[in-house]
Order: C-alpha cells, then sequence, then structure tokens
C-alpha cells in the first residue's frame, strides 16, 4: 500500500490524468456485472444452471477484454482488431440470452477505433434489434429498452470522452515543453546573432589588414611588420569583447533562478522549500550555483519521480536533494553534471551527486564564497 501511494505522489501531472481517464473507463464497464444479478433472475425462472454459470464465465471473459483496447487507444497504438473480435464472438451468446449490459461493453472497447458516426450507427442499430428480438420471444419490455439504451449512451459516450479528454491534456503537455525548448531555442539564437554581430566586422577588418600586410610585405618589410601589429591588437581587443559577452551571457541571477525552480518544481507536484542565505556570494559563485540549481532541476524532472525536494545554501555551498530515484544512478553526462563538476573545479570548487543511505539523491556544489 505504501509502495502505491509512493507511485502516486511521484507521479507526474500527466500520468494522474491518464490514470484518472482509464480508471473511469473501467468503472463504466463494471456496471455490466449486473447481468450477473439478470443471470440469477432468470436461473430462478428456470433457465438451466450449467447455461448460468456458463454465461457469467463469458461475461467475466468480456469484462477482462474489456480492459486493454482503451489503454492501446491512449498509448496511440493500432487497433487490437483480435481482441476485439474474440470480444465480439463473446457478446454473440450472451446477447442471445438478451444480457443487455454485454453489447454495450462491446461497443465501447470499439468506440476508440472508430469514427463517432460509425459508433452512432452500430449503437443504434444494436438497441433496434436486440429489443426487436426480446419484442419477438416474450413481448415488448420498455425496462430492456430504456436500460439498453442508457447503458450504451454511458460506455461509448464515457469512452470518447475520456479520450478526447486525454488527448487535450497530452496536447497541452506536449506544448508546454514544446515552449521550454523554443525559449531555449531563442536564447541561443539570440546569442549567436550577439556574437555575429560582435565578430563579423572584426573579422573582416582582420582579414582586409593581413591581406594588406601580405602585399606589401616584399616592398615594404617595416610597413607590413606595423600592419600586423595592427592586426594583433585588433584580435586582442576582440577576443576580450568575445570574453566580455560570453561573461554577460552566462551571468544568472541566482534569487530568480531559485525563484523560478521552485514554481516549475511545484507545477510538476514536486514539494519544493528553499533554505538560501545569497546575499555574501560573489557574482562568480551565484552563477556557478544558478547553473547547479538549473541543472539539478532539470534532473529532477526528467530522470526521477520525486515528491519533494529541498535546496539549501549556505556559505557558498549548495545542497539539492530529493526522493524520486529509484534503482542505480548512472554516470553524469559531460554536457550535464560531468561538465558542471568540470566547471567548478576550475573555480577551486567541487561537485558531488549520489544517492544517501536514507533513501534521497544528494546534489552537493561547493565553491568559494
Amino acid at each position: 500500500m505504501r509502495a502505491v501511494s509512493g507511485r502516486l505522489r511521484r507521479a507526474s501531472r500527466l500520468d494522474k490524468v491518464r490514470w484518472l481517464v482509464v480508471c473511469t473507463a473501467d468503472v463504466a464497464n463494471l456496471l455490466a456485472l449486473l447481468a450477473l444479478y439478470q443471470l440469477y433472475v432468470q436461473w430462478r425462472a428456470g433457465v438451466p444452471a450449467a447455461l448460468a454459470i456458463t454465461a457469467a464465465v463469458l461475461l467475466l471473459v468480456l469484462l477482462g477484454l474489456a480492459t486493454r483496447p482503451f489503454r492501446i487507444a491512449v498509448r496511440g497504438g493500432p487497433r487490437p482488431t483480435a481482441i476485439l473480435v474474440v470480444a465480439g464472438i463473446v457478446t454473440l451468446p450472451l446477447a442471445v440470452l438478451a444480457l443487455v449490459w454485454a453489447i454495450p461493453v462491446w461497443l465501447g472497447m470499439l468506440a476508440p477505433f472508430v469514427r463517432r458516426r460509425t459508433i452512432i450507427v452500430l449503437a443504434a442499430g444494436s438497441v433496434v434489434v436486440l429489443n426487436a428480438y426480446v419484442t419477438l420471444a416474450a413481448g415488448f419490455q420498455i425496462e430492456v429498452l430504456l436500460v439498453q439504451s442508457i447503458l450504451t449512451a454511458l460506455i461509448t459516450g464515457g469512452v470518447r470522452v475520456n479520450l478526447w479528454l486525454w488527448r487535450v491534456a497530452r496536447d497541452a503537455h506536449e506544448g508546454q515543453e514544446a515552449r521550454a525548448r523554443l525559449a531555449v531555442s531563442e536564447e541561443r539564437l539570440r546569442f549567436a546573432r550577439d556574437l555575429n554581430d560582435l565578430l563579423g566586422q572584426s573579422l573582416a577588418d582582420i582579414s582586409a589588414r593581413a591581406g594588406a600586410a601580405s602585399l606589401t610585405l616584399r616592398e615594404d618589410p617595416s610597413a607590413a611588420a606595423g600592419e600586423m601589429f595592427e592586426v594583433r591588437d585588433l584580435a586582442r581587443q576582440t577576443l576580450r569583447e568575445v570574453r566580455s559577452t560570453v561573461q554577460s551571457y552566462r551571468a544568472v541571477d541566482l534569487d530568480e533562478v531559485l525563484a523560478s525552480v521552485r514554481a516549475v518544481l511545484e507545477a510538476a507536484d514536486v514539494r519544493c522549500v528553499v533554505r538560501a542565505d545569497t546575499g555574501s556570494l560573489t557574482a562568480e559563485t551565484r552563477t556557478l550555483l544558478a547553473t547547479v540549481v538549473r541543472e539539478g532541476a532539470t534532473n529532477i524532472l526528467k530522470h526521477s519521480k520525486a515528491g519533494h525536494c529541498t535546496i539549501t545554501i549556505e556559505d557558498g555551498v549548495l545542497e539539492m536533494s530529493n526522493d524520486g530515484v529509484d534503482g542505480p544512478v548512472s554516470d553524469h553526462a559531460p554536457d550535464g553534471l560531468g561538465g558542471l563538476s568540470q566547471r567548478l573545479s576550475a573555480a577551486g570548487g567541487t561537485l558531488s551527486a549520489a544517492p544517501t543511505d536514507d533513501g534521497a539523491y544528494l546534489l552537493r556544489a561547493a565553491v568559494p564564497a
């Protein structure tokens, strides 16, 4: 029970929506269990016990098969023709016994894989055919018409509505991820434009001066040397400008990152507690720790099912722990924590990330305050 509770707590919002729509479809199908009472009434009215028991077994088989198609539709899989055919064969003898509960279940299994017009025609046709059969066998029974009509509309309509809700939730989730990727792409494009504006003219000047120096080298070596000295100075100036631009690009406000990461984690149903003393940190330290916090939050969202995260910063030491790591932890990627570890080492700091004895996962970064 605790494992199930932990799994629910660590599940993403999209997973919870998927479980909700799937469970709702299953609950609608379980209404067909009322057919067991109908079989009991028929047995008391004279239907052979063996026939009633066989029908009950077939009904349970049908309900077992009914759990698969909707899950396949939610995953975006192909139509499970074999399951639908077997379920249809199981439904036929139940329909002969006038079990109005069975046909709507089969129609609900079929609903995600056919057009709306098709399922409406099939639903209406099943109501007409079954009630005509009942009328010929025992006279018109209004309760049979009402029960079958309501159950058919409830199950088939519920399945299609649930599938529509799932697709809306999935599209919204994918839209959020697309916006995040777009923001990253826009930032990279901005940086590329800045570098192009900065380097374009400078490199053109260096190329022109170097070409002029090569033309005058034989005729006037001293003039060529002067040109090359100017090329050297221009290259050094350009290098300083590039370093300044990159430093400005990398500079990140630590407090803003902490607030942003907390909001993102909370939106993903990860309770986040932040205790940070950042006032005395240098600009370089703040930038490094902000980068580590962003990478740690990204790893929590991508590679864990965390339900709780704690971020503490004190005297230049960042500790970021979460409870959502299951199983072994792979090596750090060179473009992730591995690259950050190298950056911190170059600045005289350290970075470590590993599971703890109490089952949490701790990301720890220490840099000179």
